[in-house]
């Protein structure tokens, strides 16, 4: 038999725990780092929202290396956790929104001018990030309408009328691209869930695996 042509042994426990490579967990991880900076600068530290904000950024990278990890001996287990991470990431987007919207803060559509530029610039980091922010507060053009001030909540910054905005508040800034962040990691763990729903049912779990391990040693 051509070696070509032959077929590898299924393993027991399959390759596994390469969750570092996941675009997912990379585009999540950068969010728990942008959530963390975010809550301490604009969320009041003894709010129950800043730590719930926090713990919901900190479960959707938690859950993804931790199933990735489980996968090795029960793809359920990796199903489950993927989408506990779904669940906890689709949590923090609404707490963004819910931040936006409470302070009448613009909450922008994805072909918005500065946003753009944001998914353009491709950031991988904070530092990413805070050049991103300072380019955007410098930046004359594309920022288009805001809402109107309002300064009892210390919104003074946010610039008022139709007029090209010389700068715009960082908090606007950094909420709309975490936004952004998030909409892409959900998107990714959709798709992610589908294949190993996929996988699940053509393949089954750990049990099924082992019976097919132990079958084929025995013939």
């Amino acid at each position: 038999m051509d070696k070509k042509s032959q077929i590898e042994p299924e393993s027991l426990i399959p390759k596994h725990g390469a969750y570092r490579k996941l675009k997912s967990f990379q585009i999540a991880q950068l969010v728990y780092d942008v959530t963390v900076r975010f809550c301490d600068r604009y969320i009041n530290k003894k709010s129950r929202t800043h730590d719930q904000m926090v713990q919901a950024a900190r479960s959707g990278v938690q859950n993804i290396a931790e199933g990735s990890q489980a996968s090795g001996t029960s793809k359920k287990t990796e199903l489950k956790l993927t989408n506990v991470a779904r669940a906890s990431l689709e949590e923090l987007r609404l707490d963004y929104e819910d931040f936006l919207r409470q302070r009448e803060l613009p909450l922008w559509e994805p072909n918005y001018p500065a946003l753009v530029r944001f998914k353009n610039k491709r950031c991988a980091t904070l530092d990413d990030m805070r050049v991103w922010v300072e380019e955007e507060r410098k930046n004359k053009d594309g920022l288009g309408q805001q809402t109107r001030t309002n300064t009892k909540r210390g919104n003074e910054n946010v610039p008022v009328g139709a007029g090209p905005c010389k700068s715009v508040q960082s908090s606007v800034l950094v909420a709309n691209a975490a936004l952004s962040l998030l909409n892409l990691c959900c998107y990714l763990l959709d798709r992610q869930l589908a294949a190993q729903a996929e996988a699940f049912e053509k393949e089954g779990g750990f049990t099924e695996r082992l019976y097919r391990v132990r079958t084929a040693k025995r013939r």
